[in-house]
């Protein structure tokens, strides 16, 4: 067996007007339930955590999105972390109030990396999840924003260490590459982020098959994998998913 901490199976929730919605490679959204009603399903499946992503960029949606995290505060006894938007500290500081766990930051820390610093400082770095979406370019891993349509120029390893430095206590990292598309997951990139950075590494983009969790945690050295229609449409069972990482030596929370 695997000793240190137990691997993490983490469901993400895209919601989008308080439906949860799944695309491949970002686009092609199709609706999958009330983001409650299945983060509770998840958490009595076994999901070590959950994370709900507000995809609805309006005032609006915000409001609809705060309710909703209320909601799954008072339902569900897993931590969770929700991301989307999140630009300034009052955002963090109205769903944190609101009952999420960590908040997910992602083009607002790009944009400008003392946000991390910020949120670090007055809630802790354990609140403080940064999501960096990057793709392999023919000039090597290169950070994106807006959802994946924009490049920045920040490479990939040089922009988790700052992250790091500055204070987060998580990096989410999503190879664009890989995800949608159920080929496993960018397990070199997450290697080279395990063995630089000492915060813990959660897998995204590219899970199709129990294998892939695996080799996130055997070749990729992730502390914890996070999926999302494999999840929603009943393709892999969570216990089932656990119950084989264990046979294979992996250390999860049964």
């Amino acid at each position: 067996m695997s000793k240190g901490l137990a691997k993490r199976i983490i469901p993400c929730l895209d919601v989008k007007d308080g439906e949860t919605v799944k695309g491949t490679n970002f686009v092609n959204l199709r609706k999958a339930g009330d983001p409650v009603e299945l983060g509770k399903a998840y958490s009595q499946a076994g999901a070590d955590e959950l994370v709900f992503l507000d995809i609805t960029a309006s005032f609006e949606g915000r409001k609809t999105f705060t309710q909703m995290v209320t909601r799954v505060a008072r339902e569900i006894n897993i931590p969770f972390t929700v991301g989307g938007g999140i630009n300034a500290l009052e955002d963090v500081e109205r769903l944190l109030y609101a009952g999420a766990d960590k908040v997910s930051v992602n083009s607002a820390a790009i944009r400008r990396p003392q946000l991390i610093n910020e949120i670090t400082s007055k809630f802790g770095s354990q609140v403080c999840v940064c999501a960096i979406d990057a793709r392999f370019d023919p000039d090597g891993w290169h950070c994106y924003v807006k959802g994946g349509r924009e490049r920045v120029e920040r490479g990939l390893f040089e922009w988790a260490k700052e992250v790091e430095d500055r204070g987060a206590g998580e990096i989410l990292f999503t190879s664009m590459d890989h995800d949608g598309v159920k080929t496993g997951y960018a397990n070199e990139a997450l290697a080279t982020l395990a063995e630089t950075l000492s915060i813990p590494i959660i897998a995204s983009g590219g899970a199709g098959a129990k294998e892939h969790f695996r080799d996130a945690f055997t070749i990729g050295k992730a502390d914890a994998a996070l999926a999302a229609s494999v999840f929603h449409f009943g393709e892999i069972p969570i216990q089932e998913l656990k119950a084989y990482l264990h046979e294979e030596g992996i250390n999860v929370r049964l």
